[in-house]
């Protein structure tokens, strides 16, 4: 087959990984792509917000596939145009891809079909969410509607810091994603992504991980895309999945088909699982970044099939088994994010960390420039690693870090320290 992969983070290196290994795979493109994902795939220039160029490309290549790895394309529709244009792809369509793209749609869903959540009130006026928060009091969780690359959620301590999210969101910090604001509940527990594969009728449980969203060790700072990650999460126990996809998934998938817009792909719930069991923070509708990179080191199976029956509604007749290990990942970023970072500084020692046991190193915010490597974003690296337990694979990890010479990077030193 001859695939197409669009996107260019750490996901998508570990995606091409994964379906470059497989045996149904031909040729693999991928767009726009990065440093790591080339070793993979040939990379292609493409503008994948064009949705003409992209099945212009598709028709020239005799695309059999495409794989979305972003949610901004699917929240765009991308998945609807290449299908009216006869090319398959894996992802959710628009409308499906709202439970991503609108944290108010995913909540009135929730009550809809009563899944357990945080108590929320949804506003598109700041005087009546001003109100609102004053009403509730602090600690609360203020999320601009919309997407907003990760950035769009404070969880405020105090009444002052929810008051000035919640003006940053109609004053214009987030664009159009902050137009509408969810408030909600501030929950307590430990959270986890949990994620499922869905052909709109059937949904084949993958595993669960722990995600670090703090930028400092300790769970200190601003959130971010995510520092970290580890699979299996500890505190995801059988019973926990159990409830989750009876309590949670099951009612999401079933209450979308009944509307008539079946999810097809993988939705990633966020858990935040305390005494009375788990509760949905949010979804999303693609893989977790930087929970791919380690959910794919530890999938047994041939990926690239899962993601076709995904597609064709054959998900019944699949399986997913998993290896016994822990894998983790340890985000490297530029000093400043999530704030302003420096771009293009170079990068070195990539070779000799790749080299350490068990270690595979994802390109996220990479680019060539002849024979060296630079940085080009905010998060950099996923510096990923597996091992019999979580120390070990922790340790190789740490070890790779180390053996990589990039002043400008930085990263936590504390990856599985609840798992520990």
């Amino acid at each position: 087959m001859n695939i197409l992969l669009i996107g260019s983070g750490g996901r998508e290196h570990a995606l091409a990984y994964a379906i470059a290994k497989s045996p149904l795979t031909s040729r693999l493109y991928a767009a726009p792509g990065n440093a790591g994902i080339a070793e993979e795939a040939e990379l292609v220039a493409l503008d994948v917000a064009d949705h003409a160029a992209v099945i212009a490309f598709c028709k020239e290549k005799a695309i059999d596939f495409v794989v979305v790895g972003p949610e901004g394309p699917l929240v765009e529709g991308i998945v609807d145009d290449l299908a009216a244009a006869g090319i398959k792809a894996f992802g959710p369509s628009k409308a499906a891809a709202q439970l991503e793209g609108s944290k108010g749609f995913t909540k009135d869903l929730c009550a809809e079909a009563n899944i357990p959540t945080a108590a929320y009130g949804r506003f598109a006026d700041k005087d009546k969410a001003l109100a609102y928060l004053r009403q509730q009091g602090a600690p609360i969780v203020v999320k601009a509607d919309g997407l907003a690359a990760g950035k769009g959620v404070v969880v405020a301590m105090t009444l002052d810091e929810a008051e000035a999210a919640v003006n940053a969101c109609f004053d214009g910090s987030f664009g159009a994603a902050g137009a509408e604001v969810v408030i909600e509940e501030f929950l307590t527990g430990e959270e986890a992504s949990f994620f499922v594969l869905s052909d709109g009728r059937t949904a084949l449980p993958l595993v669960a991980a722990q995600d670090h969203k703090r930028v400092f060790d300790g769970d200190e700072g601003p959130n971010t895309g995510g520092m970290g990650a580890y699979t299996p999460a500890p505190v995801a126990s059988d019973a926990v999945i159990a409830r989750t996809m009876e309590e949670i998934i099951l009612p999401t998938i079933e209450t979308l088909a009944k509307r008539g817009t079946p999810f097809k792909g993988v939705l990633f719930a966020g858990l935040m699982i305390g005494e009375s069991g788990p509760k949905l923070i949010e979804y999303n509708t693609r893989f977790g970044d930087p929970e791919c990179q380690v959910i794919t080191l530890r999938l047994k199976e041939d990926l690239l099939p899962l993601l076709i029956a995904t597609a064709d509604g054959t998900l019944d007749q699949h399986s997913a088994t998993w290896s016994d290990d822990v894998a983790l990942t340890v985000v490297m970023a530029a000093k400043g994010y999530p704030g302003a970072y420096e771009k293009n500084t170079e990068i070195r020692g990539l070779e000799a960390a790749g080299k350490v046991e068990g270690v595979k190193v994802f390109h996220a915010g990479t680019k060539a420039d002849g024979g060296r490597i630079l940085a080009t974003g905010g998060r950099v690296l996923n510096v990923t690693a597996t091992g019999r337990t979580v120390a070990e694979a922790r340790e190789r990890a740490y070890t790779a870090v180390d053996l990589i010479d990039w002043p400008e990077g930085f990263c936590r030193r504390d990856i599985a320290w609840r798992a520990l």
